[in-house]
């Protein structure tokens, strides 16, 4: 009977995530690329109700848990500046690709670097209210742990400093 403890714990701790890191070196977890991001009705996309892997500022203006929630990034003076210091922020980020660069709008992945997992992350300018609106999601799964809003508040404290 330990000959098959010992098998079992060989299997559980040692083959399995084995094989998942090389599922995920293989690309194979990144997910694909939504085909619904960019500004709708000046909106990004709203969060599913019934998930928790993503974080947006305008997640009131849909329906929405509390964890959805996270304030946009405010700026002072000119929004095509402080729009184009946060396009250098997050070029600067790890894991980060710009994907689009438009003038009021930004779409960037961000891969991590072990299992390659892809978020979409998106900014959009909002002159009149004087803020960055911005989103940032999972592909795969349900639960992202917290990642998401951790990017963005790093996003954001980049920002403010």
């Amino acid at each position: 009977m330990s000959q098959t403890v010992r098998t079992i714990a060989v299997v559980l701790f040692v083959v399995i995530p084995l094989l998942v890191l090389a599922i995920g070196q293989a690309g194979l977890l990144g997910g694909k690329q939504p085909t619904d991001l960019g500004l709708h009705n000046g909106r990004l996309k709203p969060p599913r109700f019934d998930a928790w892997n993503s974080v947006s500022s305008q997640a009131a203006l849909h329906p929405h848990t509390d964890y959805h929630l996270i304030a946009p990034l405010s700026y002072r003076g000119d929004g095509k500046a402080a729009f184009a210091r946060l396009t250098a922020i997050v070029r600067g980020m790890r894991g980060a690709t710009v994907i689009t660069a438009e003038p009021g709008y930004l779409y960037a992945q961000f891969q991590t670097p072990l299992m390659k997992y892809i978020d979409d992350v998106e900014f959009a300018l909002d002159q009149p209210a004087g803020v960055i609106q911005m989103r940032s999601a999972s592909r795969l799964g349900r639960k992202d742990f917290g990642v998401n809003r951790k990017r963005l508040e790093a996003v954001r404290s980049a920002f403010a400093g």
